[in-house]
């Protein structure tokens, strides 16, 4: 039987933020209205894989234009009690070379976070206080990375209207955390109104600020699932944004378990 990943944020993960399958709604479905909880959960879980393995060039472009350019590897599947579990490995350049982080799902609680940074030669492991912090320095915070997963009923949401996006007819709700310790004070999310793909989610601040948006540039099915092929993040004050093409996405390739595990971390070998 497979196992539900949801979608996100980035995430990452990042993984589970990236990828979508398309899903299409019967008559009877179209004409019963759906609370904005409902549109937003369907939107999170349309995914059905055991696993999801990608490898993604990242971009990364600086206020003045100058940009840097990272491969990494993730790879996302669920563990026995459905809890998410997501790795990324950094292939290069030399100087992020063998970087690798690992994210795990505490229901509840905050998820546990682990990184290995290579000059360090040991596993550090990632405080809920610094989750507002950049990941390696891009536009994705920690809790960006970790929103990936984000459950629907961790926020409360609200459908403030319907329009189109791009030609697409889409709901637009608004998120609200309440968690007041989260890191954004809402989010604005275009769903669309057909398959529920998140095309675009703006992020405020405590103090009600826009401060960053997150845009699926392009869209692709690969094995029967309408994947996020380039997703962009963007940190409005900074002028600064970070992209994620995927090059390689692969569902339901055997992952073993010992890759989400901190001992692979600090190794890069699976037990």
């Amino acid at each position: 039987m497979f196992k539900k990943i949801t979608l996100a944020a980035f995430a990452v993960l990042i993984a589970s933020q990236l990828f979508a399958q398309t899903i299409t709604q019967s008559p009877t479905d179209a004409s019963r209205p759906m609370d904005a909880a409902s549109i937003v959960e369907k939107s999170r879980s349309r995914i059905t894989a055991d696993t999801i393995s990608t490898r993604s060039k990242m971009v990364i472009t600086a206020k003045n234009g100058t940009v840097t350019e990272r491969l990494i590897d993730q790879y996302s599947k669920k563990d026995s009690k459905g809890n998410n579990r997501a790795l990324i490995v950094f292939q290069s350049p030399a100087a992020v070379q063998g970087t690798r982080f690992l994210t795990i799902e505490n229901p509840g609680k905050d998820n546990d976070q682990w990184i290995f940074l290579p000059s360090l030669g040991k596993v550090r492991r990632i405080a809920a206080s610094e989750g507002s912090g950049s990941f390696m320095g891009t536009d994705f915070s920690y809790d960006d990375i970790s929103s990936a997963d984000r459950e629907a009923d961790l926020d409360n949401h609200k459908l403030l209207r319907e329009e189109k996006l791009n030609n697409n007819d889409c709901y637009v709700i608004e998120s609200t955390p309440k968690d007041s310790s989260y890191q954004y004070s809402k989010m604005i999310q275009w769903i669309d109104k057909n398959n529920y793909v998140t095309y675009k989610i703006e992020l405020y601040d405590k103090k009600g600020v826009q401060v960053k948006l997150l845009e699926i540039l392009e869209l692709q099915e690969v094995q029967g699932r309408l994947a996020f092929m380039v997703t962009k993040i963007s940190t409005l004050a900074a002028g600064t944004s970070t992209s994620l093409n995927v090059q390689i996405l692969k569902y339901d390739d055997p992952i073993p378990e010992g890759v989400f595990t901190t001992e692979y971390l600090e190794t890069g070998r699976a037990r």
